[in-house]
């Protein structure tokens, strides 16, 4: 499990690696003699004198690149005939000539030795995924969404299969000489041969038949998830079983074994399914899940090559295979091999010693002295000069002084775009960030969360579907606009979820949501019925109740001269009247006053003990 060579293109980040393919040991130059010879190591079977050396490198602007690990250098580039990303490379068993497929929808045969292209056809109406030579070399496989297969010679489709409803990954033959002995034999007819494709969890087998009709598969296999790496020995006798080692993107390894017979209706379940968990007996009590990148039989058949772990540091591993048992767990601490190994690895790092006179300078525009405004923030853009005594400025004061203010910057429309939404919300879900699932979820626009939920990737529906049902127990407001994401992720991605195998356990919480709230909806729809007619009849009453009174007093009066003596008249009486008033009103308090008196006297000799006075006495006193 050492990284044993590196090799990293001088355009690795305008042309990224796509593809690659080892060269036959026969089909490659002669080695020069001036390469430094590796020796061999006795676990090495003996057959591999003949060492792999040519790898063809497909890049993502559509020039293939040849390696030679040997020495340690690339050896030419093949340019001019695809003009879009290489999706597949594979090599000519027995001459020097490779064939590439492409996004531009040809299929190009190179002269590797000229570095030249020797033949140009178009291969399908849509991109080219895969490419698959068969094992005589004449005919050759190539798939988009559809299958076809090649004659060689006149480049001409010999026979068409339905294919995938989404883009094929993986083509292989799994048979070498056709099963039945006694058809006249060209080499490709009754051979089966194996697909996989993009988001399809199951990989189908196909029958090459003499008359063409039978264009669908006769057997498929199923996985848990997209399958991501294939690998199986080929059946070189009828009886022999054909066994298939399959990588799952959920990090499963799935193992079949099937005589391949003719048609077989239901998709075939995996005789062994392995998985790796540590062991979970550290400070973290929980075992967890450590995903297989690959999975290769060995040459005895009996035996399997497993690449798990980081993908920077992957750890690759001898199992042998005993189908017996249905699942397999291997328990792996992969956690103390890559500590130790990265802590190795941080010593070396050494930090450069500045010049105490040196500069730092953010980056701007070179040669002008104004500052240069960006959209979202006119701050001027700092030049620090730091005196002798300064500590240097650390990497991440230095980003943040670049670091541009990002919730400022707006996109014309106002709103982030829809795709721009589709990656946040993706991007929320990996890493449980509740900001981010806010700012996605919170959205009303219906059209907004439909383009959303239309432009997420599958993998992403169900934690999806989790996050919702998490938050539909929440609060009634959020509960309401969470409804209606449920209502487009239903409508949008019936088809997939309807494949799941373990879809009634995922939304059972859901189920049970669904049916509470809905169960009090007869309840509270009687309810809202009675408060509505009560309502209505409060405000009807209200609304008599309130009819404004006419102000019957008049606005202006008008008196004539006659009636002002009239007036003077009554103003004398009602004088009068409240004189006579007042004094009444005076006589009533002094009566009061004393009763109150004689009721305070009274309750002293009480007090006293007075009180065995006679009644005489008492009124002579009063």
């Amino acid at each position: 499990s050492r990284l044993q060579h590196e090799y990293v293109p001088s355009a690795h980040l305008s042309a990224p690696c796509t593809c690659l393919a080892w060269a036959p040991p026969g089909g490659r130059p002669p080695p020069s003699k001036d390469g430094p010879q590796r020796k061999k190591r006795k676990s090495e079977v003996a057959e591999v004198n003949a060492q792999l050396d040519i790898l063809a490198i497909g890049t993502a602007v559509g020039s293939i690149l040849l390696y030679s690990t040997v020495k340690g250098e690339l050896q030419s580039k093949l340019d001019g005939g695809h003009d879009s990303r290489v999706n597949c490379v594979r090599w000519h068993q027995d001459n020097c000539c490779l064939y590439s497929c492409s996004e531009d929808k040809h299929i190009v045969e190179w002269n590797t030795q000229t570095c030249k292209v020797k033949c140009k056809w178009k291969g399908d109406n849509s991109s080219v995924t895969s490419l698959c030579i068969s094992p005589d070399g004449k005919m050759l496989l190539s798939a988009g969404r559809t299958i076809k297969l090649w004659d060689l010679e006149t480049k001409e489709v010999y026979r068409h299969f339905t294919g995938h409803a989404t883009s094929v990954s993986s083509l292989m033959f799994t048979t070498v000489k056709p099963m039945n002995e006694n058809n006249p034999s060209d080499g490709i007819t009754g051979l089966y041969f194996l697909s996989g494709a993009v988001c399809d969890r199951l990989l189908s087998v196909w029958y090459i038949r003499s008359d063409g009709k039978e264009k669908n598969a006769v057997m498929a296999f199923s996985v848990t998830d997209e399958p991501t790496f294939v690998d199986l020995t080929i059946s070189e006798v009828k009886e022999e079983p054909v066994k298939l080692a399959v990588v799952c993107r959920d990090g499963q390894v799935h193992l079949f074994e099937h005589i391949l017979n003719g048609y077989c209706k239901k998709p075939l379940t995996s005789n062994c399914t392995i998985q790796i968990a540590t062991p979970g007996n550290d400070e973290d009590s929980t075992p967890k899940p450590v995903p297989v990148l690959a999975a290769a039989f060995c040459t005895d058949k009996q035996s399997l090559l497993l690449v798990y772990g980081n993908t920077l540091q992957p750890i690759i591993e001898k199992v042998s295979l005993n189908t017996t048992e249905s699942h397999v767990c291997l328990i792996r601490d992969i956690q103390k091999v890559l500590s130790l190994k990265t802590d190795v690895a941080v010593t070396k790092v050494k930090t450069p010693v500045a010049n105490s006179d040196s500069k730092v300078l953010v980056p701007g525009i070179p040669g002008h002295s104004a500052t240069a405004k960006t959209p979202s923030s006119g701050k001027e853009k700092k030049k620090t000069k730091r005196k002798p005594g300064e500590t240097e400025e650390s990497i991440e004061e230095r980003l943040g002084a670049l670091d541009i203010d990002v919730t400022k910057v707006k996109t014309p429309g106002g709103l982030p775009q829809t795709d721009s939404f589709a990656v946040l919300l993706v991007q929320g879900l990996e890493s449980n960030d509740a900001e981010i699932l806010n700012r996605v979820l919170n959205t009303k626009k219906e059209t907004v969360i439909k383009n959303t939920v239309a432009r997420m990737p599958i993998h992403a529906v169900i934690p999806l579907l989790h996050e919702l049902t998490k938050r539909l127990q929440g609060n009634p407001y959020s509960a309401s606009l969470m409804v209606r994401w449920l209502k487009s992720v239903f409508s949008l991605h019936a088809s997939y979820l309807s494949t799941l195998p373990d879809l009634i356990p995922q939304l059972g919480m859901l189920y049970q949501l669904m049916e509470s709230r809905v169960k009090t909806l007869q309840k509270l729809s009687r309810l809202h019925g009675r408060l509505f007619i009560l309502a209505s009849q409060v405000a009807a009453s209200e609304a008599s109740q309130d009819v404004t009174e006419v102000n019957q007093t008049a606005k202006l009066v008008y008196e004539d001269e006659s009636s002002e003596e009239e007036g003077s008249d009554d103003e004398m009486i009602a004088d009068k009247e409240s004189e006579e008033n007042w004094d009444e009103d005076e006589e009533k308090e002094e009566q009061s006053e004393e009763q109150s008196d004689e009721q305070e006297m009274a309750i002293e000799k009480e007090i006293n003990g007075d009180s065995d006075l006679e009644p005489e006495n008492e009124s002579e006193e009063e």
